[in-house]
């Protein structure tokens, strides 16, 4: 064997044996490694901040999720469960103007603060919502409004919340007083007194609202 054939299947060998290393440590040692910290140190957010009610995965805090009712209005959208806290409207989905959530896509709608499109849905909008909890279309928040940018956002504010609590209570036959205490109980400060603002998670809420009306 001369020196040249020699040096290729040193080079070969050496390549070969580098690669099983790299692939055991890179592909199996470390994702061990990582999962059993993940797992041990942050096994809620490991395991997508999972939700659970009576035992069962209810969905994930970080997704916003619909609560509707079988019937359908005029133009094919479900319509929201009165008996629910509901989420802010979403622009993901197939649509710009569909107010469903749909997981597998996430998006804004990335219409101009002057299109009239927005500003047609924001007053339409404004008029359902204050229908359907009984309020002015004055009292209505912004968030009640508007998308968020990921389309998905699981939080509404306080204000939006404390807005549909009567027509929680009354649609549940429950005091009002008990579903408003429900509410702050729920509300989240801002992080560190100062970033953000205060939030009330929907699913968390709608889930306390269950175990009121079991109990």
């Amino acid at each position: 064997m001369n020196n040249s054939l020699r040096s290729t299947v040193r080079l070969v060998g050496a390549g070969l044996r580098a690669m099983l290393v790299l692939t055991v440590v890179c592909g199996v040692i470390y994702p061990l490694v990582v999962t059993g910290i993940a797992q041990t140190a942050f096994h809620s957010k490991a395991n997508g901040s999972e939700v659970k009610a009576d035992g069962k995965s209810a969905g994930s805090s970080l997704l916003g999720q619909t609560y509707t009712l079988d019937k359908k209005d005029k133009d094919g959208n479900p319509l929201p469960d009165p008996k629910y806290f509901q989420p802010r409207p979403s622009a993901a989905g197939p649509n710009t103007e569909n107010t469903r959530y749909h997981l597998t896509v996430s998006g804004a709608s990335n219409l101009a603060a002057d299109s009239k499109v927005l500003l047609t849905s924001v007053r339409q909008r404004r008029a359902d919502v204050a229908k359907f909890n009984d309020v002015s279309p004055s009292s209505v928040p912004p968030d009640a409004l508007t998308a968020s940018a990921s389309g998905i956002d699981p939080d509404i504010s306080p204000a939006y919340a404390e807005l549909q609590t009567e027509r929680v209570a009354k649609t549940n036959h429950l005091p009002e007083a008990k579903v408003a205490q429900l509410v702050k109980d729920h509300t989240t400060g801002r992080i560190a007194g100062f970033l953000g603002d205060p939030r009330v998670n929907v699913l968390e809420l709608n889930i306390a609202l269950q175990k009121l009306t079991k109990g």
